[in-house]
């Protein structure tokens, strides 16, 4: 199988759980809930999402044959002088990556010795093996994933309420406020509703903040 990659690169995981971890990110090329043109922005299932997933020309980025091939890539950007306590960690993002990510993949990563995180919106079922599965659901999309380690909702959404999704088997539930012009009237609505909801906690962007990829 080839995979098609927007881009890879070393950075700090700037949201959910894991906020500030270092991590070599995979953005896999495409989505099943929006082209990634603004002509198609309107008729999207996700009209917020401000991520480019489009091609293959970003840093890193390629059409790669085999998983082996993409595993060198993403390896050869984790540092090489670990110190042996940091296991290498990698987060395959998108877009959507279930489109494109099976067990050779997941195997072969596993055998550079990374740990495997998935953020999925939560539509396409994963393959075995993912070691951190960060599901984020879109309002009009239909929830097939409803397990993992992660249920980080971006919020506000039309037509979602964070209720339903409490009695999923998720360890851990993040609000993430909407970014865009209403950001800080977001992040007010998420910080009264983690207050009185206190199963919820916030996921702020921080790579944002920081200016970081």
């Amino acid at each position: 199988m080839s995979y098609f990659v927007k881009e890879i690169f070393y950075s700090l995981q700037g949201e959910g759980f894991h906020t500030g971890r270092p991590a070599v990110f995979c953005r896999f090329t495409g989505c099943n809930l929006w082209s990634g043109k603004d002509t198609d922005r309107q008729s999207a299932v996700c009209k917020f999402c401000d991520t480019d997933f489009i091609g293959t020309a970003g840093p890193g980025g390629g059409k790669f044959a085999t998983g082996k091939e993409l595993v060198k890539r993403i390896a050869a950007l984790w540092p090489s002088k670990n110190d042996g306590l940091s296991r290498p960690f990698v987060v395959c993002t998108g877009g959507e990556p279930l489109l494109q990510m099976d067990s050779e993949l997941i195997t072969t990563l596993h055998q550079e010795n990374f740990s495997v995180a998935v953020e999925t919106n939560g539509t396409v079922l994963p393959p075995s093996g993912i070691d951190w599965l960060c599901v984020s659901p879109k309002a009009g999309a239909d929830l097939a994933v409803r397990s993992g380690q992660e249920l980080k909702l971006v919020f506000p959404q039309a037509g979602i309420d964070p209720e339903q999704f409490v009695s999923l088997d998720f360890r851990h539930f993040f609000l993430q406020p909407m970014a865009g012009p209403d950001l800080e009237k977001n992040t007010r609505l998420a910080v009264e509703y983690i207050l009185a909801h206190p199963q919820w906690r916030l996921s702020l962007q921080i790579h944002k903040i920081l200016q970081i990829p």
